[in-house]
């Protein structure tokens, strides 16, 4: 069967549970209601993210009976995304105690490294770094962080759409100029699903994404990029490098809240893009220049770590370093009431 069969598949599946998502999330009264912490203005039906888990996870088991991904990934992933996704779905609809979803975060963690076999050999300046158990630990801790971090990224129309799709196409792109088209299937139907819901989210967003759809995002690419190293180390970097803007923003957000001896688990709106989308006084031109610098800014630095013309370590300095600068001057992480 060809591959585009899916993909188009993945994207119209997507695009009617949204749909009908929305429908439900009126009849039923599931609105996002705006507060002093909202970056929204009006009342918006939420809980679409669930029609990108559903059309993803439904057409992988498929692609698995056709020998077109290992059976291991497919256990791991539906079985750890499952887990995430219905956590999102429960906090959505009523809060969980922190440590509660950290608890279910770090199980669904261990449960794909088990079935993906852990973190692989790290490659740096030349040199292979086997981190055995202590690496596991870290990949771990990054699947989790990643997870949480498209969370908090998920706070203005479209941009966690914009940022999934843009990453996803940037790694398939890099499988298929290694030569590796099957390995650009699974990140392609990500983008796929992600787009049949954009449709619904794109600035005016008729439907917001909600924890179901962020977290499970956030855990799916952070999997992808350790399947990545599986197949190639330097590809870690590389996805590494396409995540930066996300990975930036809230890293740099929360250790500046972290060093002032703010509550972190509390709902805030000091992220670097938070910020620029008050100042432009729009969601849109904010999750157009992320698009804009995922498509000319890092995957051309991505690229050159796939293909070895460039250290993945350094590669990844190079890219982030203009993004610690954007955030520095959106204030990422600065207290609100300093900006009155």
């Amino acid at each position: 069967m060809n591959n585009w069969l899916f993909i188009v598949g993945v994207f119209v599946t997507a695009f009617v549970l949204t749909w009908l998502l929305r429908r439900y999330a009126l009849a039923s009264s599931l609105m996002d209601i705006p507060n002093e912490r909202s970056s929204h203005s009006i009342p918006t039906p939420r809980g679409g993210g669930v029609a990108i888990v559903l059309s993803f996870l439904l057409v992988l088991p498929l692609i698995g009976m056709l020998d077109l991904l290992p059976w291991s990934f497919v256990i791991g992933i539906i079985g750890a995304g499952l887990a995430v996704a219905l956590l999102g779905f429960l906090d959505d609809h009523g809060h969980i105690a922190a440590r509660w979803r950290l608890l279910g975060h770090f199980s669904a963690a261990a449960w794909v490294l088990y079935w993906l076999g852990g973190l692989p050999h790290l490659f740096l300046f030349g040199f292979s770094f086997n981190l055995g158990l202590i690496g596991h630990l870290l990949a771990a801790l990054y699947i989790v962080w990643m997870l949480n971090l498209y969370n908090f990224m998920d706070g203005i129309d479209g941009i966690a759409s914009i940022e999934a799709i843009s990453v996803c196409a940037g790694g398939s792109l890099l499988y298929v100029l290694l030569n590796e088209p099957i390995l650009a299937l699974v990140p392609a139907l990500l983008a796929a699903a992600v787009g049949g819901f954009l449709c619904w989210n794109f600035p005016p967003a008729r439907i917001f994404m909600g924890d179901a759809g962020s977290g499970f995002l956030g855990f799916v690419l952070a999997v992808l990029s350790l399947q990545a190293a599986w197949f190639k180390m330097e590809l870690l970097w590389s996805w590494l490098i396409l995540l930066g803007v996300f990975v930036v923003d809230a890293t740099f957000t929360l250790l500046r809240r972290l060093l002032r001896g703010d509550k972190i688990y509390e709902a805030h709106r000091s992220h670097a893009y938070q910020y620029a989308s008050r100042q432009f006084s729009a969601h849109l031109p904010v999750t157009a220049t992320v698009m804009l610098i995922n498509l000319f800014w890092l995957f051309p630095i991505a690229l050159a770590v796939g293909l070895e013309r460039l250290d993945g370590l350094l590669g990844v300095l190079i890219a982030y370093l203009p993004l610690i600068l954007l955030a520095v001057k959106f204030k990422a992480g600065q207290l609100e009431k300093a900006t009155v």
